[in-house]
């Protein structure tokens, strides 16, 4: 699944000049000849240490899961278990 996402980051960036001008055009349909994975709302925060899709947290790029493990364990500083 990480390696979908990384070809799908690339295709986002590859296309998006293309797409804005089709768009600002209002051309549709050669919008929709354009792959679909280059649309930006196909792609999904995944945690960088599993993959996991949900319970992704932005300001650390980790899954909720991996983040209370390495809470749990002293390797994310200032972060204190409080009642889990």
């Amino acid at each position: 699944m990480k390696a979908r996402e990384v070809k799908r980051k690339k295709l986002v960036d590859k296309y998006a000049a293309k797409r804005a001008k089709l768009k600002a055009e209002g051309d549709y349909q050669a919008l929709s000849r354009i792959p679909r994975n280059s649309n930006p709302n196909r792609l999904r925060n995944r945690c960088k240490l599993t993959g996991r899709p949900r319970g992704y947290m932005r300001q650390f790029g980790i899954s909720r899961i991996q983040f209370r493990e390495m809470a749990s364990q002293g390797l994310i500083p200032g972060v204190k278990k409080a009642s889990w």
